[in-house]
């Protein structure tokens, strides 16, 4: 049988996968491994729950807090909110756990649920499989007071909202901001943020409905932001994702600025503040590059990582480093979250840009964007792309030609059956070359019979 948890948790399609039983029944199974297993005897765990605005969280959190206050847990029900919110609020609140119910950037018919251990972290895969076991055993069945109750968490949008501004090193004075909430669970907390921080903010995506969510709007549909920004003649947009844990920028000309290039204009901040930790930044192999090649200009450290914000979130804490993240607007700074925070991230580029008055783009430009081809080879047995020798010696002869002027990537995708071959060079023709030799190479030589 298929693992339930996949790489963030459980996710697919509502009243499908997705269904008041299995909710019920992995919040009774979390109230145990989570919850009584994790406290004293005698007494009783406290669980935060939040959602994104999709229509099918109200059946999934309404079955959630069913099953953790009949197993004896307290909850506290943050209502709408991003996904680092509850992050936030499972540390803010000395919670045991906490629990998100969000399908992050997928469309309105899918949801999931994610589990928040104690201070707001991720679980690692141990804790998800004993979750997914437990599943299968008599949940527990307190009575009388024993029963757990559920309360709305009425601040929790407030607290949250507070603890951004804290994090703040300049405030935004003399900025115009578009905000993209992609009709998802940052589209009341973003804007109040902006604006509080003596922004001037023009919003959009900000009418969820429970259905129109991630609908053209947000990360992964940046027109309307990149239209907006021109329209409106703003020096920023930021545009999140449903569930607000990742950030994506434009600049005033209406120029997506990336994951690759938002971390590299705050790991410079913070290492001329004196608050980049070991002077380093924690990457993952797809970040392109010219971020690696500006980073050495600036002194500071790269740490590469497998694709996932979970693999860079496990080099921050074993390296004790505070910043890391994706190309695709992940950003974590563990200083202040648990996990990738989307508002965070556009406050904290929208603050270099008023403290130094500088533009999001000349900001950005520290960072030349190597040209990247991505072929995805089907039909191949992915399993021996690592070891197979011709595909080796044609990886090595590939880097040999680019040598420091580029750079290649061949892995196994870890969740479709696709080899990816990923080529950088210093001009998209070379990429584009090296990129369909190799993956010839790679269909020639480990071809399915």
């Amino acid at each position: 049988m298929a693992r339930l948890f996949g790489t963030d948790g459980v996710r697919g399609l509502a009243n499908e996968l997705i269904t008041p039983e299995l909710s019920m029944g992995l919040a009774q199974a979390a109230a145990v491994v989570l919850g009584f297993n994790e406290v004293e005897v005698g007494q009783r765990p406290i669980a935060v729950v939040a959602k994104d605005p999709r229509i099918s969280g109200d059946f999934i959190s309404a079955s959630i807090e069913a099953g953790l206050a009949a197993s004896g847990v307290d909850v506290f029900d943050a209502g709408t909110l991003p996904t680092p919110a509850a992050a936030y609020l499972v540390a803010d609140l000395g919670a045991d756990f906490g629990v998100m119910i969000s399908a992050s950037h997928n469309p309105a018919p899918d949801n999931g649920i994610k589990f928040l251990a104690r201070g707001g972290q991720k679980l690692d895969d141990a804790i998800e499989d004993a979750i997914e076991a437990r599943l299968s055993q008599e949940p527990l069945r307190p009575h009388g007071g024993e029963v757990g109750r559920v309360r709305r968490f009425a601040d929790a949008e407030d607290r949250y909202v507070m603890h951004l501004l804290q994090s703040l090193p300049h405030r935004l004075e003399g900025l115009k901001v578009v905000i993209d909430a992609a009709h998802g669970a940052a589209s009341g907390c973003s804007p109040e943020a902006f604006k509080a921080a003596g922004a001037e903010v023009v919003v959009i995506g900000a009418s969820p409905n429970g259905v129109n969510i991630n609908d053209g709007y947000g990360s992964t549909h940046l027109e309307a932001l990149q239209a907006a920004v021109i329209e409106h003649g703003a020096d920023l947009g930021v545009g999140h994702d449903g569930d607000a844990d990742r950030c994506l920028t434009v600049d005033a000309e209406g120029t997506i600025v990336d994951g690759d290039k938002e971390m590299a204009i705050m790991a410079i901040a913070m290492k001329e503040a004196g608050t980049l930790k070991d002077d380093t930044l924690v990457v993952t192999v797809m970040s392109n590059l010219g971020l690696k090649l500006a980073m050495k200009e600036h002194g500071i450290q790269l740490v590469e990582t497998g694709v996932g914000d979970r693999y860079v979130l496990e080099a921050m804490r074993a390296g004790g480093y505070n910043l890391g993240g994706e190309q695709s607007g992940h950003v974590i700074m563990a200083d202040y979250a648990t996990t990738g925070d989307g508002v965070l991230t556009g406050l904290q580029i929208a603050s270099r840009m008023a403290a130094t008055g500088k533009s999001l783009k000349e900001l950005a430009s520290v960072v030349t964007v190597l040209p990247q081809v991505l072929i995805n080879v089907r039909g191949v047995d992915k399993a021996a792309a690592a070891t197979d020798a011709a595909v080796l010696a044609a990886v090595a002869r590939a880097e040999e030609q680019l040598g420091d002027t580029g750079r290649v990537l061949l892995r196994p995708s870890g969740t479709e059956p696709v080899v990816r071959v990923m080529v950088e060079a210093a001009d998209h023709q070379s990429a584009q070359d090296v990129a369909r030799s190799l993956a010839q190479t790679v269909q020639t030589e480990l071809a399915l019979a």
